[in-house]
């Protein structure tokens, strides 16, 4: 059964530096969302997520809410694994799709068709399950015989393409999304999100993190509302929306 739970999760980044009031004027500043507190020793911390707690089933269609630091990234960070929460604890159930990073494992030395093979066992696939899918990913690259070149050779819209063709290669069951991808030139935009859009319909839950609010009511049922860290509110999208246009 596919599910997604976190509980009392609270995520810490230690500042080490020497300047650290100044670093602390200077995110008091730019309103970052994430605030100030004092550990042992009077060691400086920035706490980006606080007493997080959420559980998440199959068919949840979740879209994250907030002002720029209220800890959106930094919560789909949290759900994808990449960053582990300081207290707390996290449990998942089925495998999970990150389109935080598509560049994620891709190197630049080998060619596209060999990145093809890594990226998809980064991504949990078995060899035979890559290759099955090489022919179609290659198609919609649209890469031809830049496949065979080494990827240093690509344009950064080459690569994001050939990246974002494994990325949405096969069905997830647990999708995590900072913002809607845009995905190259023009011409590839609105082949890029049909194939996206097909991409959300079969992953068992989808967590969205964006500040297009149209497209959070369009995509998402549930909504979740981050503000310094803390979820203010976890219910309907047009609730959770009400609530952030009230409080922004």
């Amino acid at each position: 059964m596919v599910s997604l739970r976190i509980e009392a999760v609270t995520v810490d980044f230690p500042v080490y530096s020497a300047g650290a009031r100044s670093l602390k004027k200077r995110l008091l500043h730019r309103g970052t969302g994430g605030r100030i507190v004092h550990g042992a020793a009077n060691r400086m911390r920035v706490r980006a997520l606080e007493d997080v707690s959420l559980a998440m089933k199959r068919g949840d269609r979740i879209g994250l809410v907030g002002s720029n630091g209220a800890g959106k990234t930094t919560l789909l960070r949290v759900l994808a694994g990449a960053y582990e929460p300081t207290q707390g604890r996290i449990e998942r159930r089925g495998r999970t799709a990150s389109l935080l990073n598509v560049s994620l494992g891709i190197d630049s030395e080998a060619t596209g068709y060999e990145n093809i093979m890594t990226r998809g066992l980064l991504l949990g696939l078995r060899p035979d399950q890559v290759r099955v899918r090489v022919d179609e990913i290659a198609a919609f690259t649209e890469l031809g015989e830049y496949l065979a070149m080494p990827v240093h050779t690509y344009s950064a819209g080459m690569r994001l393409r050939l990246a974002f063709a494994v990325c949405t290669s096969f069905d997830p069951e647990i999708l995590l999304m900072d913002e809607w991808l845009g995905i190259g030139d023009r011409a590839f935009v609105e082949k890029a999100k049909h194939r996206l859009e097909q991409f959300v319909e079969r992953a068992g839950i989808l967590v969205l993190a964006s500040q297009n609010t149209s497209l959070l009511q369009r995509i998402c049922s549930r909504g979740v509302l981050l503000d310094e860290g803390r979820v203010t509110c976890f219910g309907s999208i047009d609730e959770v929306l009400r609530m952030y246009r009230e409080t922004a």
